[in-house]
């Protein structure tokens, strides 16, 4: 492993770098061994989240920003992607919810042969309402039903893989290919057209606990239940999508690595 590029998507994200997510995250790695670089993706943030970081990477000369066109989640993360250098990528959410440490965690499972090494949240998911519990055990219960995945958590915001690997994949996931096309984005269940299309290809996917507690203190991404409820219905179509594309044999033109 030569390095490991971390990528942050970054949307309103004020209140959590006022209170120092990210010298939390600089904090930790400059005691690691390994080489590593930071990219933020700003995904067009209506808060003051750029002009924070952009003051914060000042100082902090292996830190950098990327100011994106409005992408989404998947479409942050595959402009970082592009700009990692490198051996593997790892996405981690702004908030810390999973903190940057447990990527100890992580890396070892790549002197083992894995492809793709993610972080679960296991059942008790510290700081979430019922709501969102509810709507977790529900949502895996419709995609385990429909794509026979074994992965118990595909929505963990930690999540690392080989680079190369990741910027093969992303092209495929059809939230990337409408932002390609100029359709705009939207929430989507990325995260589960990822890991099929990786599994379905041949590529080894290992899960692995993490520590994690909401630690989201962000006021500006407006009401949080309902976006989620949105967000949920949304989400359920992308995973009866793939289910739909893969009945057709969409994820089979390139089943071999």
């Amino acid at each position: 492993m030569t390095g490991v590029s971390i990528i942050i998507p970054c949307y309103n994200e004020e209140n959590n770098l006022k209170r120092g997510v990210l010298q939390e995250v600089a904090d930790f790695l400059k005691d690691v061994g390994y080489k590593y670089e930071v990219i933020i993706c700003n995904d067009k943030s209506t808060d003051n989240s750029l002009s924070l970081v952009k003051e914060f990477i000042k100082t902090h000369p292996k830190f950098s920003v990327l100011d994106l066109p409005k992408g989404g989640k998947p479409g942050a993360i595959w402009g970082g992607l592009q700009e990692a250098k490198y051996t593997i990528s790892l996405f981690t959410d702004m908030d810390q919810s999973t903190p940057i440490r447990e990527i100890d965690k992580l890396l070892p499972y790549y002197k083992k042969d894995f492809d793709i090494v993610i972080g679960s949240r296991g059942e008790a998911r510290e700081g979430s309402g019922l709501l969102r519990l509810l709507g977790s055990k529900a949502f895996s219960g419709l995609r385990n039903i429909l794509l026979r995945t074994n992965i118990v958590d595909t929505q963990c915001g930690f999540k690392s893989m080989k680079t190369d690997l990741a910027k093969k994949l992303f092209p495929e996931l059809e939230v990337i290919k409408n932002i390609q096309r100029g359709n705009g984005w939207r929430v989507s269940a990325y995260d589960v057209e990822l890991l099929f299309i990786a599994q379905k290809w041949g590529y080894k996917v290992k899960e692995v606990p993490v520590v994690w507690k909401n630690e989201d203190t962000s006021t500006t991404k407006g009401d949080a239940n309902a976006k989620y409820i949105i967000e949920s219905k949304r989400m359920a179509q992308e995973v009866w999508r793939v289910f739909i594309n893969n009945l057709k044999g969409t994820y089979e033109q390139k089943s071999q690595k």
